[in-house]
């Protein structure tokens, strides 16, 4: 598809010559719908975002100056509320820091905000060791996860990786509701792959937080009684 070619809803401005079809392929695969129109994909802007956010009933990220939807279904809302939950269970014992949810946008860089389903931020991060007051700080997370829903691609994924650890971030989790399985990264390229058989750690970035990924996956079945009792926030040492 030439920028000719492209649908006058997508036209682009006389400085941004990029076709859809590839800031669509830059983007990771993503489909079309996901992509908001106007402004022209390419020339967006943190107050578009900041409109965006205020004025429709979807979540947006920045992403290289175009905004791109961030979906999320029932199952992966669940996930990301247990998960802020026990961590911030965690952080009442032990204040390292702050949780935000997927409606916590960060900037990483100067075109890119992201809105990570989960998001720990420790103090040493927060300008003079205070919250920030923009709606949109520039402020990296040391840990992060995502609750991938059907409509991610796994490029879409990956160049979030790459953008999460290029900005600062020290630890992310790709948590997926269909395999029930977490990918756990320390670079964006290798991870391990932990099963609901499994417990994992925050490692250095989160000391001594630990999830039960059985009693976690178990919520999607509606139940998730603890496996045991000293596990039953999500848990801390």
């Amino acid at each position: 598809m030439s920028t000719a070619e492209i649908p006058k809803r997508f036209a682009m401005n006389a400085a941004v010559t990029v076709s859809l079809e590839d800031r669509l392929a830059d983007l990771g695969g993503i489909a079309p719908s996901r992509v908001r129109a106007i402004p022209a994909p390419g020339s967006a802007t943190l107050a578009d975002l900041i409109e965006a956010q205020g004025t429709d009933d979807r979540l947006w990220e920045l992403v290289d100056g175009t905004l791109v939807e961030k979906p999320m279904g029932w199952q992966e809302s669940l996930l990301t509320m247990v998960l802020v939950q026990w961590l911030r269970n965690h952080l009442d014992v032990y204040p390292l820091g702050v949780v935000t949810g997927p409606d916590g946008t960060t900037r990483l860089f100067d075109k890119t905000v992201r809105a990570a389903d989960v998001a720990f931020f420790c103090w040493e991060r927060m300008p003079d060791g205070k919250l920030p007051t923009h709606p949109v700080p520039e402020l990296v997370p040391d840990f992060v996860a995502e609750v991938l829903s059907i409509s991610n691609t796994r490029g879409e994924m990956a160049r979030k990786r790459r953008e999460y650890f290029q900005a600062g971030v020290r630890l992310v989790w790709m948590v997926d509701p269909q395999s029930r399985t977490v990918a756990v990264y320390t670079d964006p390229e290798s991870c391990s792959v932990a099963t609901e058989e499994e417990i994992i750690d925050g490692l250095d970035v989160l000391l001594g937080w630990k999830v039960d990924l059985g009693r976690l996956f178990a919520k999607l079945d509606g139940t998730g009684e603890p496996a045991s009792p000293e596990l039953s926030v999500g848990s801390y040492e």
